[in-house]
């Protein structure tokens, strides 16, 4: 199970938060330490030099251990799309609330987050069964999806986009001590920015190409426009972490170094992984 299950990978239809890059933001917190992780075969000693962490609530370390060391641990919570392995797929069919299956990513289907009982299934059932495995955070996906509804079919769709933001400020209401982290939702961004306390860019710099199989670098105009929806992102909400997700190919040490010193000049906290995300892939070092 993946982190990204946008309907359009790589795509971007965001505005941007400001006027040109805000160069006063870079640096300031690059050095974060944190990893994603959605397996279960690696002990928690194997996460010592991280400070936060994401992983699946179906299966991952223990816990305990890692909160002992003083990790902060998020939990994975797709808003925007039910996965049918999960348990709670069949009653969210049942009720009606499922717009197709995404062509992308088989056997995951939309959900309608305007919908008042997937709102009170998030808020009621999803995040209390994830708080109580003992997870400290929310690691939010899948927000790309309601904007891209709402573009393709504007009439079927109407109402999708804030939808997607009200939930998220509802999930804020309800558990203002739960950090948020935000997996891109840039169109999403300029009305949460000061209510997330994290934004992930996932794919910013370095993607998976499903057709060819193989690790490529982000087309420069697309990594450019991430940039700086990020970097205004931060200059207008200064409190906002980014975090940034990219993957290649852990056998190129090489490249992955230079993925990490490009995303912390740019004044953000990288990870660089495999795209199935279940193995941890250590940082290059120096």
């Amino acid at each position: 199970m993946l982190s990204r299950r946008t309907l359009l990978r790589g795509s971007i239809a965001a505005p941007f938060l400001g006027s040109g890059f805000a160069k006063a933001a870079a640096a300031r917190q690059s050095d974060l330490k944190w990893a994603v992780y959605y397996a279960d075969h690696l002990p928690p000693s194997a996460f010592e030099e991280y400070e936060l962490l994401i992983f699946d609530p179906g299966a991952h370390p223990k816990l305990d251990v890692l909160k002992d060391a003083r990790k902060l641990v998020f939990g994975y919570l797709s808003l925007g799309e039910v996965a049918q392995t999960r348990s709670y797929f069949g009653s969210i069919r049942d009720l009606g609330l499922l717009r197709g299956e995404n062509q992308y990513w088989p056997g995951s289907h939309f959900v309608d987050v305007r919908d008042s009982r997937w709102v009170k299934t998030v808020i009621e059932d999803l995040v209390p069964a994830i708080l109580q495995r003992g997870f400290q955070g929310l690691f939010l996906d899948t927000l790309d999806n309601p904007p891209e509804l709402e573009r393709r079919d504007p009439a079927k769709n109407a109402g999708m986009t804030d939808s997607a933001t009200r939930l998220v400020r509802a999930l804020k209401l309800h558990y203002p001590s739960v950090p948020l982290i935000m997996n891109r939702g840039y169109e999403l961004l300029p009305k949460l920015a000061t209510v997330v306390e994290y934004v992930l860019g996932e794919s910013v710099l370095a993607d998976y190409d499903f057709e060819s199989k193989r690790y490529r670098r982000v087309p420069d105009p697309l990594y450019r426009e991430q940039v700086a929806i990020l970097k205004n992102a931060q200059a207008a909400a200064p409190d906002l972490k980014v975090l940034t997700l990219d993957y290649w190919d852990p056998r190129d040490s090489e490249a992955i170094a230079a993925i990490y010193r490009e995303q912390r000049g740019n004044g953000f906290s990288p990870y660089v992984s495999v795209v199935e995300l279940d193995v941890l892939v250590a940082e290059p070092k120096a």
